[in-house]
């Protein structure tokens, strides 16, 4: 049986599943410096918000920002397309970092979870009882990786 891991902060041990870890990202033909980073900059309806959110002196304050843009700053359907993005972003960091991506397949079989006590979607939240998708979306990645290792 293996054992729960629980992540939040980029700097601490497991840090490098947080979209906050820095680390170059290519993704639809420009490079960030963080997963969060890719992720955020599709959110705004406006190029020049999405830039001004990523000119952020660091991830979470570019997170922040995000987290603070009013409903008519962010495109139609962000809610339908935030999951897919995000799917689509973390593959890009895990396949384009290769350390990245040994490190996750070195997680085996444990449960990933995303410790924000803040955020019950992407994390488990207050109460512990979140949705944890950001756990989820990396766990569904990295079963795909070891697909690909090994078929």
């Amino acid at each position: 049986m293996s054992e729960d891991i629980l992540f939040y902060r980029s700097d601490r041990e497991y840090g490098f599943l947080s979209n906050l870890y820095r680390c170059s990202v290519l993704f639809e033909g420009r490079v960030y410096r963080s997963s969060e980073d890719a992720y955020q900059f599709g959110k705004p309806r406006k190029k020049e918000v999405a830039e001004w959110l990523i000119s952020a002196p660091s991830p979470h304050l570019c997170a922040a920002a995000a987290h603070s843009l009013f409903a008519f700053d962010i495109i139609p359907e962000w809610s339908i397309k935030k999951v897919p993005r995000m799917a689509s972003v973390i593959e890009a960091k895990f396949r384009q970092n290769k350390d990245l991506y040994e490190l996750l397949l070195d997680t085996g079989t444990s449960k990933l979870i995303e410790n924000s006590k803040t955020d019950p979607f992407w994390g488990i939240g207050k109460k512990g009882d979140g949705k944890n998708t950001l756990g989820i979306l990396l766990m569904d990645l990295r079963e795909k990786l070891y697909q690909e290792e090994w078929h």
